[in-house]
Parts: C-alpha cells; structure tokens; sequence
C-alpha cells in the first residue's frame, strides 16, 4: 500500500517539473521514475545535499530509501505496471551494506572501466527492461563514473472500449486544416468520461478519462486557447483530484476548453457524449540536471566534495542524471516506457596515485626458514643456481652437474 503523503510528494514534484519541462515542442516525462532514485540516493546523503534533497522530495531523508523502495515495489505489484532498478559499481568503490540492503530488488552489475564494454551492459539493461522501446541508458559512461542507479518503468493498458479510427481537420488553431489520424468514442458514462474544474491557477479546465482494462486510466487535459502547455499540465495535475463539474451537470453552450453541449433531436433520448482525439506518439530526453534546483541536485553535483557517506565511504558527487521516455495513444490502448538514471563519480579528493613495488629475485639470493611463534629460524641458504626452466624456443633445457660423490 503507498503511503498517502509520499503519493501527495510524486505527484508535487511532477507538477513543478510539469512547469519546465512543457515548452513549444511535445515531451512526456515521468516524475514517478525520478522521485523514486532520488528517495533512495537521499537515504544516503549529507550536509547541504542532503537538505537539497529533501525539499525536493517533501519528505525527510531519515526514511526516504525505504519509502523509495516502497514506491518501486507497491508500482511492480500494479497490474499493467512493470518497475524495476539496477545499480552497477566500480569493483574497488565499497558500499555501506546497510543502503545496499534497502535499495529494492533487482540488477546488481559491476562496472570495468572500459566504457564501451559498461556501455553495452547498461545499454542491455534499458532496452530489455522497456521491451526494447528505450535503447540507451539515458547517462554517459566512462572511466570516472564509479556509480550508476538506474530505474525503469512501463506502463501498458488495453481500452475498456476501444476507439473508432477516423480522421480530424482541426478548422482553427496551430492544427488548423491539417489531416490528423482521428479517434473517436461515442458513450453515455458521462461523468465518467469528462469533468470540467472552473477554477485552477490555469483556468477552466476539462478532463476526459479514458478507462484501461487492468487499472490504469489515461486523463485528457485541455485548457484555454490562450494559457500555455507548462500551466495546463502543472494546475491538472492538482485539479484531477478535484470534483470539477461532471458531465451530466455541464450547461447548454461553451462549458468548458473543448466542450459544447447542445439539444438535438433524435430517436434515442438517452444523453451521449462523443469523444474526438488524435492518436499520438510523444518521445523525449531529459537532462535531470538541467534542474538541478528542482530535484534537489545543486549541491549533490558539486565534484570538490562528497555528499553521500551513507552510501560509501568514499566521498561520491552526483555526475549525471538522465531520463528518457516514450508514450503512445492508440486505438486499442496506451503505452508507456520509461528509463531514469543517476550516475556518480568520486568528488572532494582526485583520483589516488597508489604506489607499486615491483620485486624480482634475478641474481643470487638467500633464504630463511622459520617458526612463526618462536622465531627461531629452522633453515637458512642461498640460492646461485636456480632450478631451469621448461625447453623453450632458445634451446634445450640444461643438464644438472653431477653431483660430487662423497668421500670413503
């Protein structure tokens, strides 16, 4: 069962990043993916990180890796929900056992160095985790990076009423006159289908919920012509859980961004509400720190330093974060992947030089015997002539001298 107030955060940090994220240009994003790598890294953290953190997760670091872990298990038990995380580390970067034992379930990999070798591994592991819908690890791999939490989500419903492909000529608007790959519902569930919220800081808005077969549902937002895309989605966010005013309660006239209700005459006096939507497929990339304040980020990155003692003793800073996601809305249903990445390298202190002693016993040596306990030396030599070995391409192996016999 997800924890209320952890859905109120998700849900909040999704509309904040709705207000960046939503430009001139189509994008979907997943604030659900994001918050949960970011709960579990801020279990982890320190000092004005740790801070950072959590104000952008709305909850406090104390229990925030077991309630990010909460969050990936409560969405992989979700029919038509798949979730999963990976983490990968260099082998010499040692992990405090007890963050490693709350992060969830799922891939634990070890990264080599060799970037094109790391590459192809977390490459593999985005692209069958989305059923090959996301291709790459959405953060650059290379020598430095010591860390990589990684997470994915897909989300995939059928239609409990499938839709009617047609065609839309939009006759006004930045689609006006164009020939668009047209859907169309037509239903009596009124107030199941559509709401209208009169009064959010966007405006009137209209919702129009689209049922799946297993739980999940896609809401349609539309707001006036004149409000932009960034407030529409940022205020929907928050008005979904509004009452708003049903369909069956809707005026006669304009009742809302996309409505019109009107009497006509038929055979049937049952209400009906007929849907039209175009059928659409939305992709984007998302660099995380390009917000770095919103997710909390701004000290986490900073390289002179380590933020995350909980996670290692050695002092780590956050490289790069990264998500990449997909979305399509069809006749039969609708279908979303989606693959959210941190990657980390060693901050506050540069790379170590390490010294390395070389030994090689290549000319006459001595050796000693000895009783561990006592000291007491057993035996004692040395060594002149060190035993050949095996024929190789220079010649055949020497003969031993003979030993000297003993004197009678």
């Amino acid at each position: 069962m997800l924890d209320p107030h952890a859905i109120r955060a998700v849900n909040t940090l999704t509309a904040r990043w709705a207000r960046v994220a939503v430009a001139d240009e189509g994008t979907v994003f997943t604030g659900t993916g994001v918050w949960a790598l970011l709960a579990l890294l801020a279990g982890g953290s320190a000092g004005p990180a740790r801070a950072e953190l959590e104000g952008a997760l709305g909850v406090g670091a104390d229990g925030a890796t077991s309630l990010g872990r909460a969050l990936v298990g409560a969405l992989a038990s979700m029919d038509g929900v798949d979730a999963a995380t990976g983490l990968w580390t260099r082998q010499e970067l040692p992990l405090r056992p007890e963050w490693e034992a709350e992060l969830p379930p799922g891939a634990r990999g070890a990264l080599t160095g060799d970037t094109d070798r790391d590459r192809k591994e977390l490459d593999g592991w985005a692209s069958r985790q989305t059923r090959g819908e996301i291709a790459r690890m959405p953060v650059p791999v290379g020598p430095d990076t010591v860390l990589v939490l990684a997470g994915a989500l897909l989300l995939k419903t059928t239609w409990v009423q499938p839709f009617r492909v047609g065609w839309m000529c939009p006759s006004g608007g930045p689609w006006a006159e164009r020939s668009l790959a047209g859907l169309t519902r037509r239903t009596t569930d009124l107030d199941g289908t559509l709401k209208v919220v009169p009064d959010t800081p966007a405006g009137p808005l209209t919702f129009s919920g689209v049922a799946g077969d297993n739980g999940l549902d896609v809401h349609l937002v539309l707001g006036g012509e004149d409000v932009g895309g960034a407030e529409v989605l940022a205020a929907g966010i928050t008005a979904l859980a509004q009452p708003g005013l049903p369909g069956s309660q809707l005026p006669l006239g304009a009742a809302g961004p996309g409505v019109s209700v009107q009497e006509v005459t038929g055979f049937d006096p049952t209400p009906q509400l007929v849907l039209n939507t175009p059928q659409f497929t939305v992709r984007a990339d998302h660099d995380l720190l390009d917000h770095e304040e919103l997710f909390g980020l701004r000290s986490a990155r900073d390289a002179t330093q380590g933020h995350f003692p909980g996670i290692s003793p050695v002092p780590l800073a956050v490289s790069s974060g990264g998500q990449s996601m997909t979305a399509s809305f069809s006749r039969e249903g609708f279908f979303a992947a989606a693959v959210t990445a941190f990657s980390m390298e060693v901050g506050g202190i540069p790379q170590q030089k390490a010294k390395m002693i070389s030994v090689g016993y290549d000319r006459p040596f001595g050796f000693l015997a000895v009783h561990r306990a006592t000291g007491l030396v057993l035996a004692a030599g040395w060594v002149t002539e060190p035993e050949a070995g095996a024929e190789s391409r220079f010649g055949p192996r020497p003969r031993p001298r003979p030993r000297p016999r003993p004197r009678d």
